[in-house]
């Protein structure tokens, strides 16, 4: 069985290959279980998950990646985010979900979104077209255009659990005289089955994989479901609505809900929070 959520880094002594491995159970069901996704999209969005987990490990730098899919496919919009900190959590809008279930057919024509959004310095934007058959092989392209890094990147889930493998060749000729390291990792990883990927323990799966190579594995870092909404940020929402569409409003329905579509968290305003808000009672 796989372990608590957890993203296992490892590298090939005496080379510039790196790579990480991704199992998601409690948090991916936490970013499910209140929507009620069909399992199609509950397979897509585990994917784009821990896509975003293996993304967030690659990058030096304090803030939020988030991976959005948009078409004009049956699924509207993905959405999938991961802190430095490997907090994640993720959401999808859709309408009814097609027998095939591959992504062309989920997503339609579309392009994927990679932003990087640090605590300090600027915010970075990458595009790519969604032009291959998987999400991980639109991200092994990501790689390939905007980084220009050669990697191989693998992504399974079911109605549970989501991994993901992630092997990436860095700049510059392997310290080592194996030169056919490369391909030869890139043939063992295709081996890899969802089976493996979901629940075996991560340290168990990298020695069956690459038990003849040499290989470094650290120490596991903690995986959890995060949402970042607050009263405070739903309150940025009304007053972008506006003080008298929100006095309308209570005259409908006596409070105002704002659920968050992340987390499923409720936020109920009643009259004198509006008025608060606002700064006193309505003069309509």
């Amino acid at each position: 069985m796989a372990g608590q959520d957890q993203l296992q880094r490892f590298l090939f002594e005496d080379s510039n290959v790196r790579g990480a491995l991704v199992q998601l159970d409690d948090s991916f069901q936490r970013a499910t279980r209140e929507h009620g996704y069909p399992a199609p999209i509950t397979r897509l969005l585990g994917e784009s998950l821990a896509a975003s987990t293996l993304m967030s490990n690659t990058l030096k730098f304090e803030g939020l990646l988030t991976l959005q899919a948009q078409g004009d496919g049956p699924v509207r919009i993905l959405v999938a985010e991961c802190t430095h900190k490997l907090g994640i959590r993720g959401l999808a809008r859709f309408d009814d979900v097609p027998e095939q279930t591959d992504l062309p057919t989920l997503i339609g024509n579309g392009r994927l979104v990679i932003t990087l959004a640090p605590r300090q310095g600027q915010r970075y934007q990458g595009i790519v077209p969604l032009e291959r058959d998987t999400l991980a092989g639109c991200l092994e392209d990501y790689f390939a255009l905007s980084e220009q890094l050669e990697t191989f990147i693998l992504l399974f889930a079911d109605d549970k659990r989501a991994g993901g493998l992630l092997l990436q060749k860095l700049p510059g000729e392997a310290a080592g005289p194996d030169h056919d390291l490369w391909p030869r990792l890139l043939k063992l990883a295709e081996t890899t089955t969802a089976d493996e990927l979901l629940h075996l323990e991560p340290t168990t799966l990298l020695r069956r994989l690459f038990h003849q190579e040499p290989i470094r594995v650290f120490d596991p870092t903690p995986v959890e479901f995060s949402c970042s909404c607050t009263r405070d940020r739903s309150q940025n929402a009304l007053e972008a609505l506006g003080e008298e569409e929100c006095y309308a409003l209570l005259e409908e329905q006596a409070e105002i809900d704002i659920d968050c579509q992340f987390c499923g968290r409720r936020y109920i305003y009643r009259r004198a929070d509006i008025e608060s808000l606002f700064g006193g009672p309505s003069v309509h």
